[in-house]
């Protein structure tokens, strides 16, 4: 019998990209991306497809993925910051997976993507203030969908223990 997939969720920078493909190794599992996933099939970055298409198209296209991943098993999928703040997404994800909240603090985040200029809902000039009320608004709607909340502030190897203890 294969695995339940177990879906990685957390506001950007929380590391659902490193730790996702980290825990995949240790666990024997695959590991999906879920921007990237959108990517291949779009054939644009993130960034290109809210730049030409809009953030609509994109959330349309994330609905799309999250359908196609949701009822497969043994993947650890790293979901966008903004998956799961759509319920619709939440409960896809929770119909056949383990969703695990990877929990970091604004000031961690801010200090991680301090020089990162790849986040389209960041680029603007108020980026802090931004990254901030994204995070407030976010951040309820993360727990309100994880089945296990894991504080992603340790090393990425520390994390992905911390994960595969909770899921026993």
């Amino acid at each position: 019998m294969r695995r339940k997939s177990i879906v990685l969720c957390g506001f950007m920078g929380c590391g659902k990209s490193t730790i996702g493909s980290l825990l995949a190794k240790k666990m024997g599992m695959s590991f999906v991306d879920l921007d990237r996933y959108i990517e291949k099939k779009e054939k644009k970055t993130v960034s290109e497809i809210f730049r030409d298409c809009g953030e609509d198209y994109f959330r349309i296209k994330e609905r799309e993925a999250v359908r196609d991943l949701s009822g497969k098993n043994g993947l650890i999928i790293a979901a966008g910051g903004g998956t799961m703040t759509f319920k619709e997404n939440a409960d896809m994800f929770k119909k056949g997976c383990k969703i695990v909240l990877l929990d970091i603090s604004i000031e961690a985040v801010a200090e991680r993507l301090k020089y990162d200029t790849t986040r389209p809902l960041l680029a603007r000039p108020d980026k802090d203030k931004a990254m901030k009320e994204l995070y407030e608004k976010r951040l309820p709607l993360y727990k309100a969908a994880a089945d296990i909340i894991v504080d992603a502030s340790d090393s990425p190897m520390q994390v992905c223990m911390d994960i595969m203890s909770q899921l026993q």
